[in-house]
């Protein structure tokens, strides 16, 4: 599975993820550079918890970085280690993002563009 197969799967495959994006996720063939760090959320019975939009529990399990680099998306960076994962925390800002999709679809998910987070994110993948 490629890279963009990947992402693709992460946003529309039903699993509880939060988007930091470093400018409007749009999968489709473009050369206009981009980092998304996708944090995926643990599942279980805490996740309705009762907060307001629906994401009760906001523990991070794991996280991966995807970057476009010359209009192709390659993965740069995962890792599920408790020890790095926890300095990626969820923005208690978070909210509905719109996603455009590889065939130009329009999805819904849930982060934030904010290009001052993709960089402090970026410092804990070193």
């Amino acid at each position: 599975m490629d890279a963009l197969e990947e992402l693709s799967g992460l946003l529309t495959g039903g699993s509880r993820v939060v988007v930091i994006a470093q400018r409007d996720v749009d999968l489709r063939a473009t050369t206009v550079e981009n980092a998304l760090f996708v944090l995926r959320l643990a599942e279980g019975s805490l996740a309705a918890g009762g907060r307001g939009g629906g994401f009760g529990e906001r523990r991070v399990v794991s996280v991966v970085l995807f970057r476009r680099v010359s209009g192709a998306w390659e993965k740069a960076f995962e890792t599920s280690d408790p020890a790095k994962v926890e300095k990626f925390e969820v923005p208690y800002y978070v909210a509905r993002l719109p996603l455009t999709l590889s065939d130009g679809r329009e999805s819904m998910g849930y982060g934030v563009v904010e290009p001052e987070l993709v960089e402090r994110y970026l410092t804990y993948t070193r």
